[in-house]
């Protein structure tokens, strides 16, 4: 094989490797968009009345039985401290993969889903925020709209709340599969 040859597949393969896709699923909290990779996404549902937990931080509305499996149920508007969701039937609950736990995300809407090349995300404008708190990956610019791409293991320090409440967690779920 020439070195030609050798060159113009590196170039192509290169260009495959930075045209690599990754899917997004977007959603509105408010007047934002927000996206979240759809890797992480394991169902959307419809918002469904949740059991409450005593001492659980403002942002936990509560947790609900999903298939035998108790998931927490997360108010991404009061997390972002916008107040409490009034809750309607056109919310929604995204079942997301947190911190190796399931985890559902009370959203206003889904929006779409979107296939994003890497080299379409921008970088968040440095606002003097800790690396560690920084919650936005990056954004990125859909037509008229901006989507802010969210780390949902930052937003949830789940491991704060999921570790304060497991026991209490293991509990429900032991009641459950013993009903």
């Amino acid at each position: 094989m020439s070195v030609a040859t050798l060159e113009q597949n590196l170039n192509e393969e290169s260009k495959e490797i930075r045209s690599v896709k990754e899917q997004y699923i977007t959603f509105k909290v408010s007047e934002q968009e927000y996206g979240v990779s759809i890797t992480s996404v394991r169902e959307i549902k419809g918002w469904t009345h949740t059991t409450k937990l005593p001492n659980s931080p403002s942002y936990m509305r509560g947790v609900v039985n999903l298939r035998g499996t108790v998931v927490p149920i997360l108010d991404l508007r009061s997390r972002f401290g916008m107040g409490i969701t009034e809750v309607t039937p056109t919310h929604v609950v995204m079942i997301v993969a947190l911190n190796n736990r399931m985890v559902g995300v009370l959203v206003d809407a889904v929006c779409d889903i979107l296939s994003i090349e890497a080299t379409d995300v921008r970088p968040v404008p440095n606002m003097n925020v800790e690396e560690d708190h920084k919650v936005v990956n990056g954004l990125v610019q859909k037509d008229e709209r901006m989507v802010a791409l969210l780390d949902l293991s930052k937003v949830f320090d789940a491991s704060i709340f999921l570790e304060d409440h497991s026991a209490m967690l293991n509990t429900i779920t032991q009641e459950l599969e013993s009903n």
